[in-house]
């Protein structure tokens, strides 16, 4: 999974203008990020359409402010630079809700 750097709306959106990425919000301090992070790597596996993206709330705050991301772990569909589906609440997240919200982003 690549991990973002530190960067603003308007660089992440010219990133994510040819292709479909799901970003997952997350922070080393999280524990419902810890929770859901093991499952990750299959749940790439299971949905190869994907780029998958991880960027660290705590590095980029001001982007997570500007798109409205209140809650971690958290995930945003993009597709051709334009969000297509959010799951964004402060919830702890399964596995099988990460596959139910990217089925139904389809």
């Amino acid at each position: 999974m690549e991990i973002l750097e530190k960067t603003n709306a308007a660089d992440l959106q010219n990133k994510l203008s040819d292709g479909t990425y799901v970003l997952f919000f997350t922070a080393d301090w999280c524990p419902d990020c810890r929770f859901i992070k093991p499952a990750m790597p299959q749940i790439e596996e299971e949905y190869k359409d994907y780029t998958f993206i991880q960027v660290d709330r705590d590095e980029n705050i001001e982007l997570c402010q500007e798109l409205g991301i209140m809650g971690i772990p958290s995930f945003l569909v993009y597709r051709d630079g334009k969000e297509s589906a959010r799951f964004v609440n402060k919830d702890r997240k399964t596995k099988e809700e990460v596959e139910h919200f990217l089925n139904q982003a389809v």
